[in-house]
């Protein structure tokens, strides 16, 4: 079973900071799952929200802020994170902006071309399905995840659409037949957010291939 960082490693460290993804690699994930907004002037940001309030300050959307300004306010660029986790692990990247998945798609083909990563360190997940489409239809041979909160069952139907890799669905949705369900039609199933030992403990019994935690070590 994978082990996969949650916006780096968060139960320790401030989500989604270079120091948060350098604590997951020091943990030895398998993967690290982060999230991505668009600022200003194009820059792919490492952010979840829409705003920078929660994690920074005040309540002003990442779309109007330079990302010099996101950067002096502590938000890493996508290629700064790419560079430190230098094809140690594979990268989730979860878009959270439609603007943004266009620049995704260069920033991946960059990396590949000019940096030596092979394509298989890249997964591009989304719970905005409509984008995963657009990225299948662009470029079929990048590993794709659907995200979903809610129905395992709608959540197979359009992976089968997209020829997705994985479905990533919230833990608690998972029993023994949805996971054989996903299975017998060769999704890789990589549920979130599993931080409990117990927990963990259950999505081992039910056979998932990876687990996304804020809490990596706790996988095993």
């Amino acid at each position: 079973m994978l082990r996969i960082g949650h916006r780096g490693a968060k139960g320790y460290i401030a989500e989604n900071t270079l120091a948060s993804f350098q604590k997951a690699l020091d943990l030895v994930c398998d993967g690290i799952e982060l999230d991505v907004h668009l600022s200003l002037d194009e820059q792919v940001m490492v952010i979840h929200d829409a705003t920078i309030d929660r994690t920074t300050v005040d309540r002003v959307f990442v779309a109007n802020l330079s990302a010099t300004t996101l950067k002096h306010l502590g938000v890493s660029t996508l290629n700064e994170v790419l560079n430190l986790i230098d094809k140690r692990c594979f990268v989730n990247i979860e878009i959270k902006d439609e603007n943004a998945t266009k620049f995704v798609l260069s920033i991946i083909q960059k990396y590949c071309l000019e940096h030596n990563w092979d394509e298989n360190l890249f997964q591009i997940s989304s719970f905005k399905w409509s984008i995963l489409q657009d990225i299948f239809f662009k470029n079929s041979s990048i590993a794709l995840g659907v995200l979903t909160d809610k129905s395992i069952d709608e959540a197979i139907v359009f992976a089968k659409k997209i020829k997705a890799h994985s479905i990533n669905p919230y833990y608690k949705l998972l029993d023994k037949e949805k996971v054989t369900l996903m299975h017998k039609n060769k999704f890789k199933i990589f549920a979130w957010t599993v931080n409990e030992a117990d927990a963990i403990e259950t999505m081992k019994l039910l056979g998932v291939d990876g687990v996304i935690s804020d809490y990596p070590d706790r996988v095993y």
